[in-house]
């Protein structure tokens, strides 16, 4: 076994166990420190591929934004752990019928896999070639030229799911009070403000 073989293993691993405590994990603060380590494994094993650009936003991205912003949410939260453990075991069997009915699915899907003719070949004779143009440059020009349309067709969608999350989850409650920014520019400043004429050593 090589040393890169080795470093595969491991960060298999590691990727795999994070997952598995990522899920299985009581503390809602332990379960995100395990999915960051599933992010940086499945980092490490982007750089052992070559995909060094995707292995550093996988950790810019994931990691120091999206797992750390859970992180931070999760800790400010006032977390019942008591009614959290009492609900999952309330939900239990539901989950694991879930989990049956997945695992059937993905030996349905695996069951049947097949490589394409030529894949050896693909894999060893990249498009464009690394002499060319390295994995950066390549990506950019998949999503930036050959793709464009495409790219920005997704990014349209994401912003309609962006725009109706919002709208969906917006309410307007008439017991909260809200800051009136015209009320506040127009108000009359004679009538706004009292003038007191307070002498030493008398209070308001």
């Amino acid at each position: 076994m090589t040393m890169g073989d080795a470093i595969f293993y491991l960060f298999t691993l590691s990727l795999l166990t994070g997952g598995l405590l990522t899920v299985m994990a009581r503390n809602p603060v332990h379960s995100v420190l395990w999915l960051i380590l599933a992010f940086l494994s499945a980092a490490g094993l982007f750089v052992l591929i070559g995909a060094e650009f995707v292995a550093m936003l996988l950790i810019i991205v994931y990691v120091g934004a999206v797992a750390v912003l859970f992180l931070f949410v999760v800790m400010m939260l006032d977390i019942d752990f008591a009614a959290l453990k009492a609900e999952m075991a309330r939900y239990m069997p539901l989950g694991a019928l879930i989990g049956v009915v997945l695992l059937m699915q993905l030996g349905l899907a695996f069951g049947v896999w097949e490589f394409s003719a030529g894949v050896d070949s693909r894999l060893g004779n990249p498009i464009p070639p690394l002499s060319e143009a390295h994995n950066t440059q390549a990506l950019g020009l998949i999503l930036y030229d050959r793709y464009v349309l495409l790219f920005q067709v997704s990014g349209l969608i994401l912003l309609v799911a962006m725009i109706g999350a919002i709208v969906l989850t917006l309410r307007h409650r008439t017991d909260v009070k809200r800051q009136n920014v015209v009320a506040q520019m127009m108000r009359d400043p004679a009538k706004a403000i009292e003038m007191k004429d307070v002498k030493p050593g008398q209070g308001l």
